[in-house]
């Protein structure tokens, strides 16, 4: 086989291509099949069947009945248990003896009441390096009935098929033989190395010219002669670079998804598997490195698996098993607020400093839809100055123009980003992906390092003995970059050191793809925000009810595992709605099961940091529900016993044709007998803001089967416009006016809308329910408003940011449809309407059209999503000057958390409030007991207007102490407040996030 022409070869040259053959059929076809040697048949095997996830010590406590190869078992999301009794042939003393089962689930081994090696779909386990020790081994395999991601029909993201049995396909002891795995490792890398270096490189031609003499080395029937051949390849391997090589540093790495197409309980044993596997090649590979993120799943293996998990901690201290991240899941990087984010830190980082004693300095999200522009603020101020992830590179219109470079947010705060160049977190240690890592990197000359995460992720897994034999070959040859098991502290480090020509990306990191996810599943989305309002009041009357009572049982228990709960659903296949249908029926199970009790017991009151005027509802004695327009203190209460008069009653009034108009003294309205807003006024200026108002159906221009890709087309806009009950009066004014109507969607479809109107409201609010058994549709609203502005002001966690309203370049188009929170405006100078909600996340403003996107019918990865009934509430309001001066983001807040009631001789006093603040552009978002600290209370303010200011906090509370403190609720040394007759002055820069302690006397 040799090369004796003395031609000159390409790889497109006859030869070439035929010395490559040559070798790849001798590996793959000669060699591969003497990787295991000898057989033994098991002495028996037994099983049991069950639909639950049941612990090890009941398990095995089951009847087991025979089992057999070619069994069938299931159907999905049951477990198998199988108990396996073999014997280690004594000839077989000295050798390595694996267990190849290969059944089509997911499997657990356990031994002697403890997990020793996880095993995905069809793979081998071994069972101990040399087993001279054992001559018989009774081993249970925990097999799940669901492969690495779930069980779709037909395709991986379809929903599971429910019927879908598993079958054990082969099981026996069998001698692995090491030094053929080493000679096709060997094979691989220069077989790789030839394929992909390029026909010009002359690595290329050496690392085949390499294998080819290995091959004549080899006869695949006498194993004596492979040392030589290894060898061979050996040397070549320790050809080595040059100075300026790029460096990758590889990190072991397992991204599982703590629900997707699989339910939460089955998380909690894809980690297991995937991390007693890590454990075992930790063992074996004292160098190997790992980084885990999510600490709700390290919490899980505490709980279930507490000798892994101090296996795990021992590694941890070895510096091998690298907790990072720090937040209490891998969350969705939009929709939650701003408070959750905090909480994902503040629980996350808690939890790694308890169990690993240590906080995480890198943020690490590799897999999420899209990041706040808040969030470099937010790493900052939880201790945490780095970022990772790759999912950028999915985007679908743009290409990102960056791996490495400093992200800033809106309010100044830069962290060091990175985003591996070989655009995946589950590498597997091939020549090409090293290669495309530096090829692909779009930072040369500034920065020479990159990094590699490697391992099977997603539905875990984790890196594989085979991952690490390839890289270790790859640690420093010519030819190649540099690979080198790394750490994200070593890797850093080096950026940090060498970091000074990087480029700086300004504002939100937006995903061009999915675009979807913000509006499916949305009573998921429904029950963040409203669970998000019931966090954030219980917090504040807790707090209050505590300073006033020092006895209080403030119930932070309860609160930490409530908040834990919404911070599980905040997951980024669960809030945007990505998962099957049995995730979402677990969260909502969390939702409405876990906070009944909580709610029940609640204080009603104001609890936001500002006076409210507004029009109630509430129960006389005699059951009776009346109207009230109250005043109530600024996060506090008053006593009310009669309605206040409004300077304005509401008028509604039907015309002739059917048509009505509703006027409150500050808005006009005129409704067409269609339920048609076909205008709007601003009754001081006169001015008109929307010309015509309907509902519109949406086709979804894209293939059906892809999950969440969303491309609207103006040709699939579909007006609804069939009439079931025509217009009436529900309310006829005085203080409140409201008007219904039903219109027909479809013949499975309905939408009802009360419109209301209440005295000295300024927005007119839409009370819509929905009853939508829909196919591959989209429900959105749209509002043509007369006003113009290149940009739209969307709100975002603690601040906003601007979006283009125009098309002009691939950027601006890829954001067609975009995520925003409580509300969005369109401005022009002196004018402009806001559109507020309270549980819809995506919107878009296109020329002078606002858009609010309200419901979506995809049918993978669960047929059932968005089908039945909805409730939610959105409003329209049109203001004179800025958003900013006309109190946008202050109605907006009224809107989420409305103005609860209590009996009157529950409270001392006939009004009482325990805080305000001083500046209309600073919101108080959270008061607090502080962790750990009963007597000490957070007030967390941010500021909203995007500007510089100084404001007081005000307080009635017995505070004797104030201190400045980061988002970890550490105290600044240098930040000790002066306590004044005004309270504690504050100062902000825009959209600034400061936290204070205040120390209850």
């Amino acid at each position: 086989w040799e090369n004796k022409t003395g031609r000159n070869l390409t790889r497109s040259s006859p030869l070439f291509k035929n010395l490559a053959a040559k070798v790849h059929r001798f590996n793959f076809l000669a060699l591969s099949h003497r990787l295991f040697g000898d057989t033994c048949p098991l002495v028996s095997l037994s099983c049991f069947q069950t639909p639950q996830r049941i612990p090890y010590d009941e398990a095995v406590q089951q009847e087991f009945r025979p089992a057999a190869v070619g069994d069938a078992f299931g159907p999905t999301w049951w477990t198998c248990w199988f108990k396996v009794e073999l014997s280690i042939p004594r000839e077989w003393a000295g050798k390595e003896v694996h267990l190849l089962w290969d059944s089509d689930g997911e499997a657990m081994v356990w031994r002697d009441s403890q997990p020793v090696q996880g095993r995905g779909t069809g793979s081998v386990a071994p069972l101990l390096p040399f087993c001279s020790r054992f001559c018989s081994l009774n081993l249970y395999m925990e097999v799940a009935c669901n492969g690495l991601f779930g069980a779709g029909k037909g395709t991986m993201i379809a929903p599971p098929d429910p019927d879908k049995k598993f079958t054990l396909n082969k099981v026996e002891l069998v001698v692995f033989n090491r030094d053929v795995h080493e000679l096709l490792v060997d094979f691989e890398i220069l077989l790789d190395m030839a394929k992909h270096l390029g026909e010009k490189n002359q690595r290329s031609f050496q690392a085949l010219y390499t294998a080819n003499q290995m091959v004549n080395l080899c006869d695949v029937t006498d194993p004596s002669t492979f040392p030589a051949a290894h060898q061979l390849a050996s040397a070549f391997f320790s050809q080595r670079n040059g100075e300026s090589q790029h460096t990758i540093h590889a990190m072991g790495h397992c991204h599982i998804d703590s629900a997707w197409l699989w339910p939460y309980e089955e998380s909690i044993r894809k980690c297991a598997r995937s991390w007693v596997t890590v454990v075992r090649l930790m063992e074996k590979n004292p160098g190997f490195t790992f980084t885990c993120s999510q600490a709700q799943q390290l919490e899980w293996v505490r709980n279930w698996y507490p000798g892994l998990y101090a296996q795990i901690q021992d590694f941890a201290r070895k510096g091998q098993f690298i907790p990072v991240g720090g937040t209490w899941v891998e969350m969705d990087g939009n929709l939650p607020n701003g408070e959750s984010m905090v909480r994902q830190f503040l629980q996350g980082q808690r939890f790694f400093q308890e169990q690993f004693g240590k906080l995480c300095t890198e943020f690490w999200l590799p897999d999420t839809f899209g990041y706040s522009a808040q969030l470099p603020q937010l790493m900052r101020g939880c201790g945490i100055w780095r970022f990772l992830t790759q999912k950028l590179s999915w985007s679908l219109v743009n290409t990102f123009p960056h791996h490495t470079f400093f992200w800033e947010g809106i309010d100044g705060s830069s962290v060091l980003a990175h985003f591996p160049p070989g655009d995946s977190y589950g590498m597997q240690g091939f020549v090409e992906e090293m290669l495309k890592t530096v090829n692909n990197n779009k930072d040369k000359g500034r920065v020479n390092h990159s990094v590699a995460l490697f391992g099977f992720g997603d539905g875990g897994g984790g890196p594989t003995q085979k991952m690490l034999d390839r890289m270790k070959r790859m640690k420093d040859v010519d030819g190649l970059p540099r690979v080198q098991m790394s750490t994200p502290d070593q890797f850093f480090s080096v950026l940090e050191r060498d970091g000074s020509q990087l480029y700086t990306w300004i504002g939100e990191l937006f995903l061009e793809l999915h675009n979807g996810t913000y509006t499916t599943q949305a009573q998921i989305k429904k029950s963040n925000r409203e669970c998000e309002r019931i966090l954030h009041d219980v917090e504040v009357l807790s707090s209050l009810a505590l300073a006033q009572k020092s006895a209080f049982p403030y119930p932070a228990t309860k609160l930490q595992r409530l908040w834990r709960l919404l911070l599980l659903n905040q997951f980024h296949d669960v809030l945007p709605g990505t998962c099957i249908q049995l995730v979402a029926e677990d969260a909502m199970t969390y939702y409405e099961g876990e906070w009944r009790t909580l709610t029940e017991s609640t204080v009603i009151m104001n609890t936001l940091p500002w006076e409210r005027t507004e029009v109630i509802s509430r129960t006389r004695p005699t059951g009776a529900d009346t109207l009230a327009l109250v005043k109530v203190c600024s996060m506090g209460y008053s006593v009310v016993k009669d309605s206040l008069t409004p300077p304005h009653p509401v008028r509604v009034v039907k015309q002739l044709d059917g048509s009505i108009t509703m006027e409150n003294g500050v808005i006009a309205a005129h409704l067409d007998s269609m339920g048609h807003v076909t205008s709007l006024h601003l009754v001081s200026s006169g001015r008109c803001v929307i010309l015509f108002f309907e509902p519109v159906e949406c086709g979804i221009f894209c293939p059906l089967d892809d999950l969440q890709r969303l491309c609207v087309l103006k040709t699939f806009r579909k007006p609804v416009t069939t009439l079931v009950k025509p217009l009436e009066i529900i309310l006829p004014g005085g203080l409140r006016g409201s008007v219904r109507f039903s219109l027909q969607i479809s013949e499975k479809s309905i939408i009802t809308q009360e419109v209301i109107l209440d005295a000295m409201c300024p927005y007119l609010r839409f009370l819509t329910q929905v009853e939508w058994n829909e196919a591959h549709k989209f429900l959105k609203v749209e509002f043509p408003v007369q006003a113009r502005s290149m940009n739209a002001t969307y709100e975002i966690q603690f601040g906003h940011l601007q979006r283009p309203t125009h098309w002009n370049t691939s950027w601006d188009w890829a954001r067609f449809e975009v995520w925003s929170h409580k509300w969005m405006d369109l401005s022009e100078h002196g004018f402009g309407v806001a559109l507020l909600n309270d549980s819809k996340y995506g919107a878009s403003v296109h020329g002078n059209t606002m858009s609010l996107s309200l419901l979506r019918a995809p049918k993978s990865p669960d047929t059932t999503a968005d089908m039945g009934h909805h409730q939610f509430t959105y409003a329209v309001m049109p203001h004179l000057g800025s958003f900013q001066e006309a109190g946008v983001i202050r109605y907006a807040y009224c809107l989420n958390f409305p103005l609860h009631t209590m009996p009157a001789d529950s409270v001392q006093c006939p009004a009482w409030s325990a805080f305000c603040v001083s500046s209309p552009a600073v919101v108080l978002e959270t008061v607090k007991q502080a962790e750990d600290r009963p007597g000490v209370l957070v007030a967390r303010l941010y500021e909203s207007h995007g500007s510089t200011v100084v404001t007081w906090l005000q307080t009635c509370l017995p505070v004797k102490e104030a201190i400045t403190c980061d988002l970890l609720e550490q105290a600044d040394p240098t930040g000790h407040l002066p306590l004044k007759e005004l309270g504690v002055e504050l100062s902000f820069t825009p959209f600034q996030v400061i936290s204070v302690l205040l120390v209850l006397g």
